[in-house]
């Protein structure tokens, strides 16, 4: 299973982005994909989530009205769509996944649940 996460970039506060993460060595649908992030000097943290079947996600707060999370299985790619950045959302972004097994329908965002990580994709957000 390999995930690259890309799309990162320099934006200014305000702006948007949209990252994407293109997975591959595994059937997408049958996974559930998350996003994390991890700014300088802070631990790792959970964004969003979506389940296997597409029709669930679950947000922290920090991302909650400003982030969604997609997918497209056809196309093997998950993405994080950010609006009204702010610099505090500078970080590197990881995208990762798990196989949820029988529990299609729900997905969660412990660093614990998620097998396979991709390498993260900078964002730098200036004021």
């Amino acid at each position: 299973v390999q995930l690259q996460a890309y799309g990162g970039g320099l934006v200014q506060a305000g702006g948007s982005l949209r990252l994407s993460c293109a997975a591959s060595g595994l059937t997408t649908e049958s996974y559930t994909f998350g996003w994390f992030r991890q700014a300088p000097g802070k631990e790792r943290e959970g964004l969003l989530c979506i389940s296997s079947v597409g029709d669930n996600t679950f947000s922290r707060n920090s991302a909650k009205d400003r982030f969604t999370i997609s997918r497209d299985n056809a196309k093997n790619m998950v993405y994080l769509h950010m609006n009204s950045l702010k610099p505090e959302d500078t970080a590197v972004y990881f995208c990762a996944t798990y196989y949820p097994g029988r529990d299609v329908v729900r997905c969660g965002i412990s660093e614990q649940l998620y097998d396979h990580w991709g390498k993260g994709t900078q964002v730098t957000v200036s004021s």
